[in-house]
């Protein structure tokens, strides 16, 4: 099949053959005497680090050209050399088709962007039959043309990408929708196979489908496939090695129109699946339960707070471990470089190093736990219904009900629920949900919310917990009523436009696959975000400890800074430190607490407060008050988005000025509140 595609869209390694260059003829001109004519094979060298120029070897040598000129030279995509094939694999969302990908591929892959679109997908490989084989999974979709940057995004990977062959991954316990995709895909590409997945509960719901009439029916192999007995893959391999040999298979016409594909997929259905009265009993029971007017709330409430539950109490051992594990090796290093000049050692080891370890040892064991657990409910398809049942509470704030789930992922990490409102169809309810993600607190925050929150307001005694899980629930529903009101007034003022469709699928109740799981929450959520929270806290610990160590009349820069925004830091209840310590804290906000415990003592690195008991006795020394300490909870709610938020923000929608307004927006409603809290109780004491 030839694909038709430009010049610009080659990655390093791909090479291809012009058929087409569509420029002045003053421009031809040129590229004639440099021998780019049609005919001419090419191969991609590399690319600018956004993407522009390309340089590509052609007739021995390697020129370089600007993107917006490789876009006008139209390519023939042509095979590597190596003997390997391409596979992309294509399904609707929640047919099991990354758990094809994982076992074919196994732990051989790993993430990438693809198009330029700011959507990833995964890439692995592994070898059948002695063949080398490139494994591409493409985003869930519905349809090749769709308004979601996710779905656009695979319609344009598998139009674009070179390959040997299509596996169309079928939900087998609900056919006539998959079969719809694979219809355009047979229309678009001959070389296909399709899987017909899930077939274990199909039979159990009492569904028959005929694989062997469906494939005299469409023309391409349909092979039964359960994803999680790997056994069963091997005839979608051998089916896809013979597809992939055949040279009868030309290029098919463009896709019909919609109502003709479901007309013809209903028409499959009727010809080769047998379906009972009522296939999906347990998951219609479920509904009732789990979406019913009076347990809805209530059980979504509970379900969330276990999983809190389980995050913060899960993390504190490791946290602690991790955390004496960087200490005792910034010790180590520190005696090993005792020769070093202290400006250097000291900045390298007590500083970027130690601050680094400070942010991991936070961040890393919430994550490693937050994120399984989501997508623990993700694979369930519990979360579905959570965006149902509050779609209407999101409707009436001009958002989109998926927002809910946006919002959810945000108390794991801001970041990552940015990343997620790509899910939202609507440009304007999806910009709501990126500019609003920040309002709800991330894992990062939770530690200094604990502390203070046990210190200050739970008391002592044995109901010292309960108190304090109580106020930890009041502090997070709070970020929740912020966040609608604000998505409310965004989408009345700067935003204000046309509600958006509501389009969800609520899948069947499934029994998580484990490996899968685990695989997408450490390499595509916890590894994706640490990387980021690493590259940002570096330096920042690095100026921390300059700002410690280096003195003017007698006092560090940090003493300076700290003076300076007393005034400001008085208004909003608090004093210069905290301010000064939220600022330093950008990068992440694991190390706000941290930052002005350092301020406090006076010490040369960052420096973690120990106890309880040590932080609320330098705290009160410092003369923090019950004020203080409700402002600082406010404070740390509603301020800036740490730095690979905003890094987020800005690659999600490509704009500065949403990327301020991200910064801006929490920002004045922390000093907002701050500043009436503070002024009611002066006024009133």
């Amino acid at each position: 099949m030839e694909t038709k595609r430009t010049l610009a869209a080659l990655k390093p390694g791909e090479r291809g053959e012009i058929t087409e260059i569509q420029a002045e003829e003053s421009e031809q001109q040129r590229l004639a005497q440099l021998g780019i004519v049609p005919g001419t094979e090419v191969s991609c060298k590399l690319r600018g680090s956004s993407g522009s120029p390309v340089a590509f070897t052609v007739r021995g040598v390697t020129l370089a050209l600007r993107a917006e000129q490789c876009r006008r030279i139209k390519i023939r995509p042509l095979k590597s050399e190596s003997g390997g094939r391409t596979y992309l694999l294509a399904g609707n969302p929640n047919v099991g088709k990354s758990t094809v990908f994982n076992a074919l591929t196994g732990l051989k892959q790993h993430t990438g962007n693809w198009c330029g679109k700011t959507v990833t997908g995964a890439e692995g490989r592994f070898r059948h039959n002695g063949i080398p084989i490139r494994l591409i999974d493409t985003p869930g979709t519905y349809a090749l043309n769709s308004a979601t940057a996710e779905e656009a995004a695979a319609g344009e990977i598998i139009r674009q990408t070179p390959h040997d062959c299509i596996l169309c991954i079928c939900d087998a316990t609900s056919p006539e929708r998959s079969l719809r995709l694979a219809l355009e895909l047979r229309a678009l590409d001959k070389r296909l196979v399709v899987c017909m997945n899930l077939m274990d509960e199909a039979e159990k719901k009492g569904i028959r489908i005929d694989c062997a009439r469906l494939s005299e029916a469409l023309g391409v192999p349909v092979i039964a496939i359960t994803a999680r007995k790997k056994q069963t893959l091997r005839p979608v391999l051998e089916a896809a090695e013979t597809q992939a040999c055949r040279a009868d298979l030309q290029e098919a016409d463009d896709p019909a129109g919609t109502n003709t594909l479901l007309d013809q997929a209903a028409e499959l259905c009727r010809t080769a699946v047998t379906m009972p009265a009522h296939p999906h009993r347990r998951t219609d029971a479920a509904d009732r339960l789990l979406t019913g007017t009076w347990l809805r709330y209530p059980l979504m409430a509970a379900l969330l707070l276990v999983v809190f539950w389980l995050t913060l109490i899960g993390a504190n051992y490791p946290s602690a471990l991790l955390s004496r594990a960087f200490s005792a090796l910034c010790t180590l290093l520190l005696r090993a470089t005792a020769s070093w000049p202290h400006v250097l050692s000291g900045a390298l080891i007590d500083g970027a190093l130690r601050g680094t370890g400070w942010v991991i040892s936070v961040m890393l064991p919430p994550m490693a736990i937050f994120f399984p657990l989501f997508t623990l409910l993700e694979d369930t398809g519990l979360l579905p219904r959570l965006a149902f049942n509050m779609d209407g509470c999101c409707a009436k704030c001009r958002a989109c009900g998926k927002q809910a789930l946006t919002m959810t992922m945000g108390f794991g990490c801001n970041a990552v629920g940015v990343t997620e409102c790509r899910i939202i169809e609507s440009r304007r309810e999806r910009l709501i949900a990126i500019l609003t993600n920040a309002l709800v607190p991330c894992n990062g925050r939770f530690p200094a919310l604990l502390a203070v929150v046990t210190i200050f307001f739970a008391g002592g005694g044995a109901g010292s917990a309960v108190r304090a899980a109580c106020i930890m629930t009041g502090l997070i529903l709070l970020s929740i009523g912020v966040t609608f009101g604000a998505s409310a007034c965004l989408g009345k003022s700067i935003l204000r436009g046309e509600t958006g469709s509501f389009v969800l699928e609520l899948p069947p109740y499934r029994r998580p696959q484990l490996r899968q799981m685990l695989v997408r929450s450490v390499l595509d959520r916890t590894v994706f975000v640490l990387g980021r929270a690493v590259m940002t806290a570096a330096p920042v610990s690095l100026l921390i400890w300059l700002f410690a160590n280096i003195t003017l009349g007698g006092q560090s820069i940090l003493v300076h800074l700290s003076s300076v925004l007393a005034p400001a830091g008085h208004l909003l209840g608090l004093d210069g430190v905290i301010l000064l310590a939220f600022i330093l804290g950008l990068p992440a906000n694991e190390i706000v607490l941290p930052v002005a415990v350092t301020a406090y003592l006076g010490t040369t690195s960052l420096t973690d407060y120990g106890s309880l008991e040590a932080l609320h006795t330098l705290l009160a020394a410092h003369g923090w008050t019950h004020l203080t300490a409700a402002c600082f909870l406010l404070f740390t709610l509603f301020h800036a988005p740490c730095a690979t938020t905003l890094l987020t923000v800005y690659k999600e929608t490509h704009s500065r000025r949403w990327t301020f307004t991200a910064f801006l927006l929490p920002v004045s409603i922390g000093i907002t509140l701050c500043m009436l809290l503070t002024a009611a109780v002066r006024l009133c004491t």
